[in-house]
């Protein structure tokens, strides 16, 4: 069978009542699929109008349920009427053998009854409410997806039509909730670690994530290069050369006892930590490079270090009152050994390296971040391209 791409649409309301992580988990360990593609849109009205007559034109709903769908997609999707700004939408890609199918099932339809195993997203994340007379009181879909190879194609080539000019990063989208509060943009990124194989671990840090309040404003699934991670941890590069003494001076001096019988003077230390801190900080440096793309920065040229790493990342912008100090405290300290119970390191972490994601740590560092990975990068159109007839 061959490879099919297929797309999850998280509805605006999924995103505002923080289900983002749920969906996503619920998605990736019941379909054993790759997320090949992650970005936020603020759809235009002219891009909802030419979906809902796609929708309107499917056979995949009872008449009913797919003019109920329509309606649901024209009031919930457009632009705010009052405010005149578009309202966030989260577009996933997923690839691999009978991808269209498998997200279809995952997802359950759209006529929830009291029989709904709750395994599916809609069992979990959708509202499906009728009165006595079979009146539908209340219906929230969760998701978009596709039943179909052609509608799924057809979807697909009207968003990725978009993608440039209603993609990217939705700071439009979130409104300022605290007069007295700092608004701060901070990026957060899950670590190769958690995507080698298909898993609810991304979903569930996301999820975590949610207990902050924030809003997400901007989502890319990528594969870091050489040259990203050399601008991306350079910074961190000079702090291990730094604090290379305070790191491992008792460390060495211990080995030394230990080995040799004796003890090492203060001075003879130092000077030991200072011909040894740059070997130290390289050494981790390309460590972490090569854990973040799967190659070395010294083994390959400038021209080389610009391919795509084979590691995979998610990066994610989110925004609102202390971002960034919001993020960090859910996040727990950089040693998972040392983090507090309950915090996401504490929870997936493994080592200092391998712990689970990152979170900037100023909103400077932040916007410096965001531009290295280039978060506002269209990554929908390529995908999709790759699967044009």
């Amino acid at each position: 069978m061959a490879k099919e791409l297929a797309f999850v649409i998280l509805n605006p309301y999924t995103l505002s009542k923080s289900r983002t992580g749920g969906v996503i988990a619920r998605y990736l360990a019941r379909t054993q699929l790759d997320l090949v593609a992650a970005r936020m849109f603020g759809p235009s009205q002219e891009l909802i109008d030419r979906h809902s007559e796609i929708m309107a034109s499917s056979n995949a709903y009872s008449n009913q349920t797919r003019d109920l769908l329509v309606d649901y997609v024209r009031k919930n999707f457009s632009p705010d009427a009052e405010a005149g700004v578009p309202k966030r939408v989260m577009f996933l890609l997923f690839e691999g053998e009978g991808a269209i199918q498998r997200v279809w099932d995952a997802t359950g339809p759209v006529e929830l009854d009291a029989q709904t195993s709750g395994l599916r997203v809609r069992d979990t994340y959708g509202d499906y409410i009728q009165d006595a007379d079979d009146t539908v009181t209340y219906f929230e879909p969760a998701v978009l997806v596709a039943s179909t190879e052609e509608r799924s194609r057809r979807v697909l080539q009207l968003w990725a039509e978009y993608s440039e000019s209603c993609g990217g990063i939705m700071d439009a989208s979130v409104k300022a909730d605290a007069v007295n509060a700092q608004q701060e943009k901070t990026l957060v990124m899950l670590k190769p670690d958690n995507f080698t194989v298909p898993s609810l671990r991304p979903g569930s840090i996301v999820d975590m994530l949610s207990r902050s309040g924030l809003s997400i404003i901007g989502a890319k699934l990528f594969q870091m290069t050489v040259s990203q991670a050399e601008a991306f941890y350079g910074p961190v590069k000079q702090v291990l050369l730094d604090k290379f003494e305070g790191i491992g001076g008792g460390r060495l001096a211990e080995a030394v006892t230990k080995e040799f019988g004796f003890e090492v003077d203060a001075d003879v230390l130092h000077e030991l930590c200072e011909k040894l801190a740059p070997v130290f900080a390289s050494t981790e440096f390309e460590n972490i490079t090569e854990y973040m793309t799967g190659y070395r920065p010294s083994g390959y040229s400038e021209e080389q270090k610009s391919a795509l790493g084979d590691r995979k990342a998610l990066a994610l912008v989110y925004s609102g009152p202390d971002a960034v100090s919001k993020i960090r405290r859910i996040l727990g300290a950089t040693d998972p050994a040392k983090a507090e119970p309950g915090s996401i390191r504490a929870e997936f972490g493994t080592n200092i390296r391998e712990n689970a994601a990152h979170a900037s740590d100023s909103p400077e560092n932040a916007e410096r971040e965001i531009g290295i990975i280039r978060v506002a990068e269209d990554t929908i159109a390529p995908w999709v391209a790759k699967y044009r007839d």
